[in-house]
């Protein structure tokens, strides 16, 4: 079985090309990807060739990890689930590329247990799930074992209103938190807030946040957050960092300050996350701008990663 797929040959050198499948195995499903979406973390320093180096990492790959489906044929252990509208977080399935992401592609095979059963209703704002659950895991913590009284602390600052920014602000709020506070910098991000306040920095004279998190992915920005945080504080790195971290031990120090490092989505995220969905609690509306064909993928990438207009793009692959 082949599929037509979106290969990242080297940095910076897109192409939309068939690839082999390898073949399904008896808990494997088969599924039909209608909408992916294009992450502006980790696939932007695929694409700029500044990734960190991870186990598996390496050009040709498939990239993506946001994708959305319905599941068309299944191995014999499987087949019940044909039909299922499912969300894929990325796929191992080619014969000649890498697939340590894999999601961006019109058919893929995984295990029946990484195809996550969604709301169909959702659409392509489906693709947002893993980002939703990403930033949930930021407020869980590590070892989240689902008791909402383990959680840690809401944030009351978030820095940065682009997607993951906006998904953390609107889930502190259906969490039963106050609202916080979002930096942003960029004018044209400034809008689309849900029940919570936008502001430029500099705009902002509170120095007592107790629980500050960072979705800019700006490494130099410890020591402007140590500065605004009370004694005792939080400061949680939410984004992606592709350079070293640094900051001025002495404020730090007198702060008392708590740096946290937020990793990946776990299954307990991504359940509660789903839930908060399903119960209207968690509004994904306004958050996709783009949306390209994926025969167009080779325009839809530069413009997700320079275009500072573009929160969220999604590529459609219903006419590939």
């Amino acid at each position: 079985m082949n599929t037509l797929a979106v290969i990242l040959e080297a940095p910076e050198r897109l192409a939309l090309r068939t690839l082999e499948l390898t073949p399904a195995g008896p808990s494997d499903v088969i599924v039909e990807i209608h909408y992916s979406g294009i992450s502006t973390g980790t696939e932007k320093l695929l694409w700029t060739g500044k990734m960190p180096p991870f186990p598996g990492l390496g050009y040709p790959l498939v990239p993506g990890y946001e994708s959305v489906g319905r599941i068309v044929d299944a191995g014999p252990e499987a087949r019940a689930r044909i039909g299922d509208w499912v969300f894929v977080p990325g796929a191992n399935c080619y014969q000649d590329a890498r697939g340590l992401f894999g999601g961006t592609a019109r058919t893929v095979i995984v295990d029946s247990a990484r195809a996550i059963p969604i709301p169909e209703q959702l659409g392509e704002a489906g693709v947002l799930c893993a980002l939703a659950a990403t930033a949930l895991h930021a407020i869980n913590g590590g070892g989240y074992d689902g008791n909402p009284a383990n959680r840690c602390a809401l944030p009351d600052l978030v820095i940065g209103h682009g997607v993951l920014g906006r998904l953390i602000a609107r889930l502190a709020i259906a969490l039963g938190g106050a609202a916080p506070t979002v930096w942003e910098t960029n004018p044209a991000r400034c809008d689309g807030a849900q029940g919570y306040t936008v502001l430029h920095p500099d705009a902002d004279e509170r120095r007592d946040y107790r629980a500050i998190y960072d979705a800019s992915g700006d490494s130099n920005i410890i020591d402007s957050l140590v500065m605004r945080m009370a004694k005792g504080g939080e400061i949680v790195l939410a984004g992606f960092y592709s350079d070293r971290l640094n900051f001025a031990f002495p404020f730090a120090f007198m702060k008392e300050a708590t740096l946290r490092v937020a990793a990946e989505w776990q299954p307990v995220d991504l359940a509660e996350t789903r839930g908060l969905i399903e119960t209207g609690k968690l509004d994904l509306t306004g958050l996709i701008s783009n949306r390209r064909p994926a025969t167009a993928a080779d325009e839809a990438y530069p413009q997700a990663f320079s275009d500072p207009e573009c929160l969220k793009m999604v590529l459609d692959w219903s006419d590939c």
